[in-house]
C-alpha cells in the first residue's frame, strides 16, 4: 500500500521536532560559548528554523492517540521516525517481517489522515460557533 505523501512529510517534521525538543531546542544553547569550539557553520543548515512547531505538536497528539487502540502502529512510528531504526532495523525491533513493517506505515497514514480529518472539522466547527456568538 502505498503511503500518504502529506501523512509523511507531517511525520519528517515531528520527527525533526521531537528531536529538537530532546536536544535543548527551547531556544537556548546546550552548550556554554566559552567551551564551544570556534567553528565556521555559515554552510549548515539549521533544522530548527524548518521545523512547524504547531503543526508538529498536533502530529504529536494525532500519534499519540494510536498508543492505546493500535500500540504497534505507534510503535512502528517511533522506531522509524524517533529511534531512526530503518525498515530493517524497526522489523527487527518488533519481532515482525519487513512486510509488517510497511502495512504498519500504511495503517498509520490512513489512521493519522482520518485524525486530521476530524480535528480539522473541530476546528471548523468551533470558528462556526464562535462566529455564531458574535
Amino acid at each position: 500500500m502505498a503511503r500518504i505523501e502529506y501523512i509523511v512529510a507531517k511525520l519528517n517534521n515531528w520527527a525533526l521536532w521531537v528531536q529538537s525538543e530532546s536536544n535543548g531546542g527551547n531556544g537556548y544553547p546546550t552548550q556554554s560559548v566559552l567551551l564551544a569550539n570556534p567553528v565556521d557553520r555559515s554552510r549548515e543548515i539549521d533544522l530548527r528554523s524548518t521545523v512547524d512547531n504547531v503543526e508538529a505538536q498536533t502530529t504529536d497528539r494525532a500519534v499519540s492517540s494510536l498508543r492505546s487502540d493500535h500500540a504497534q502502529t505507534h510503535g512502528t512510528l517511533v522506531c522509524i521516525y524517533i529511534e531512526d531504526r530503518g525498515i530493517q532495523g524497526t522489523a527487527a525491533q518488533i519481532g515482525r517481517a519487513v512486510s509488517t513493517v510497511h502495512s504498519n506505515l500504511a495503517r498509520a497514514d490512513e489512521l493519522l489522515r482520518i485524525w486530521f480529518n476530524q480535528h480539522r472539522q473541530q476546528q471548523e466547527d468551533t470558528r462556526a460557533r464562535m462566529a455564531a456568538v458574535r
